[in-house]
């Protein structure tokens, strides 16, 4: 299999993105501006990045990466009301005026409710007399662990920041991501020291280099590369993704992966080994699976509906698991599931998901790959786990179709038709028996609250044709590495 190279918006279709997962033949995209190595660097990838070398000819960026018209100095953004999206002029998402065409959504700041007395009549508040301090509340001791005032820390530094975008790839929105007038304090900002020590609550102490050795790189992207390693003491290879923290723009993104990776275990989710400081990069040791991604399969074999039956089934379990948690991946696509030698499938690429829970049920970031989006996701509106169903749906038309829908379009556009149009069909319907319709149709409805959960849909009779994971087996292949 020939790499797959990452992609940029703007290039010439027919290109696909890379996975978030260390899995063999797949180069995670790099974001612009970063130095390149002196040997043939891959191209950085908007859409996945993970580390999917074959390259398509299909541009798949995160929404990150478009570079869109920065607002008008002074100009307060809205939300489309989801009853009025259908009046907006052509080429418009939801939360953007018509008179900034393009303005990227990463860009739009909240909408702030005006005070009822006007700025400059608000009563100012009384200073103190000279000599004196402020009158401060009393502080109370923090109740929780360490751990969790670390996790505190972390997002209190990233308040201010926008949402990431589906990729930390667009150094361009990260200069952007502030408008005039909208920045938040400095003293919100975790310094390198302030994240680094943050992060060293939840990571192990030594140096993962003591147990293990025979690095052999096996991709690269936004975040960083991945190797495959030996451990020392029984020779097991594992995948050892290696971030540098200096080089992210969403910092708190890599605390998510590692808490979420280290908390939440099932038989198909990957398994994280450890996770490690060494100098300035966080290395987070995983089980290696040499099956690779599903992507690798999709677009080099025809799959019979029993083995797309075997794949959905066990990516629910994994779904109905992680959303009984009041977690949501929000990144659900072909290259986030990775298969191991046995057919075992497993859910990875945990940088982006988000933790819902009765004080905050649902999430309004602008988050995943714009292909597998969610209409209510583009469109801004609040959203739950409900979104992971909608991608698994378009996952499915890629296990049919061999690519998802709008996939020979820009991204916006993409985006544009997926909260615009009606839901996306198979292109061969008449291939496809009426219970694997029927599957598809219970997730890609545009009504969340309409859309089957992923309990519901494992009693959905299409599973039952699901077979053993050894089922899979044949449509996969070996890949080659290179040396570190």
């Amino acid at each position: 299999m020939s790499p797959q190279q990452p992609n940029v918006m703007g290039e010439p279709p027919n290109s696909r993105p890379p996975s978030t997962y260390p899995h063999p033949g797949r180069p995670m995209g790099k974001p612009p501006g970063t130095k390149e190595p002196p040997a043939a660097p891959p191209k950085p990838r908007m859409e996945h990045h993970p580390l999917h070398q074959q390259p398509q000819q299909h541009p798949q960026p995160h929404v990150q990466q478009q570079q869109l018209r920065p607002p008008q100095p002074g100009h307060q953004p809205h939300m489309q009301p989801p009853h009025q999206q259908h009046q907006q002029p052509h080429g418009q998402l939801p939360h953007q005026p018509p008179q900034h065409h393009g303005q990227p959504p990463h860009q739009q700041q909240p909408h702030q409710p005006q005070s009822q007395v006007p700025q400059q009549q608000q009563p100012s508040q009384p200073q103190p007399p000279p000599g004196h301090l402020p009158h401060q509340q009393p502080q109370h001791h923090s109740q929780h662990s360490p751990e969790e005032n670390a996790r505190d820390q972390v997002q209190k530094g990233s308040q201010g920041n926008p949402a990431p975008l589906g990729s930390e790839q667009h150094s361009q929105a990260a200069t952007n991501k502030h408008p005039a007038g909208h920045h938040p304090p400095e003293h919100q900002r975790l310094s390198h020291e302030q994240f680094r020590a943050a992060l060293q609550m939840v990571v192990s102490a030594g140096d993962p280099r003591d147990n293990l050795d025979n690095f052999v790189k096996i991709g690269e992207g936004s975040t960083g590369i991945v190797c495959i390693a030996t451990e020392k003491p029984g020779g097991r290879q594992v995948a050892v993704k290696k971030m540098d923290l200096r080089k992210q723009q969403r910092r708190e993104l890599l605390f998510n992966e590692v808490v979420i990776m280290r908390d939440y275990h099932h038989p198909n989710i990957v398994e994280m080994h450890d996770s490690f400081l060494v100098g300035d990069e966080l290395w987070v040791v995983m089980e290696f699976l040499e099956g690779g991604a599903l992507t690798d399969i999709v677009t080099h074999a025809r799959m019979d509906e029993e083995q797309i039956a075997t794949v959905c089934k066990q990516c629910l379990k994994a779904l109905a698991f992680l959303h009984s948690q009041g977690v949501i991946h929000r990144d659900i696509k072909s290259d986030s599931i990775l298969l191991a030698s046995d057919g075992r499938v497993k859910l990875s690429d945990f940088g982006f998901c988000a933790q819902v829970s009765p004080d905050l049920p649902k999430r309004k970031s602008l988050v995943g790959t714009p292909y597998w989006m969610a209409p209510e996701v583009i469109s801004r509106l609040p959203y739950g786990p409900e979104v992971d169903i909608w991608s698994l749906g378009i996952m499915v038309i890629e296990m049919v179709d061999g690519e998802p829908p709008f996939f020979n379009e820009p991204p916006l556009q993409a985006m544009r038709r997926i909260r615009d149009m009606p839901p996306p069909k198979l292109k061969n319907t008449h291939k496809v028996s009426p219970r694997l319709q029927g599957f598809l149709e219970k997730m890609l409805v545009r009504d969340p609250g309409q859309r089957a959960t992923a309990f519901e849909l494992l009693q959905h009779p299409f599973l039952r044709q699901a077979g053993p994971p050894s089922l899979l087996v044949p449509l996969m292949r070996s890949f080659r590495h290179s040396p570190c």
